[in-house]
């Protein structure tokens, strides 16, 4: 005689058998997801303004116009990295001698 089972019968056969392989494939997407921001964020917050930063301090006295519209417009872009090394980085000139 045919069996009829419900389809939570059957979702919870093929449940329990996949449980293992869709757990293993959550960890691994999870893991390339979670450091595939941490890449972004510190790229974000650190590289790209830490190199915005020095750029400034090598060009600041003769960058023209042009340049400096498009550094300018990188620093609103990366606010957030330049509040956060900040703190930091001294570009202050060095002392002179009298």
């Amino acid at each position: 005689m045919l069996e009829i089972s419900t389809p939570q019968e059957r979702y919870d056969d093929n449940n329990i058998c996949n449980v293992s392989a869709a757990m293993d494939n959550l960890d691994t997407s999870l893991l390339i997801t979670l450091g595939v921001y941490i890449g972004l964020a510190g790229l974000y917050l650190l590289v790209v303004p830490g190199m915005l930063m020095f750029y400034l301090k090598q060009r600041w006295n003769v960058a023209g116009s042009l340049e400096r519209l498009l550094v300018y417009s990188l620093v609103f872009v990366f606010f957030p990295g330049m509040l956060l090394l900040s703190p930091f980085l001294n570009f202050r000139p060095q002392r002179r001698e009298v």
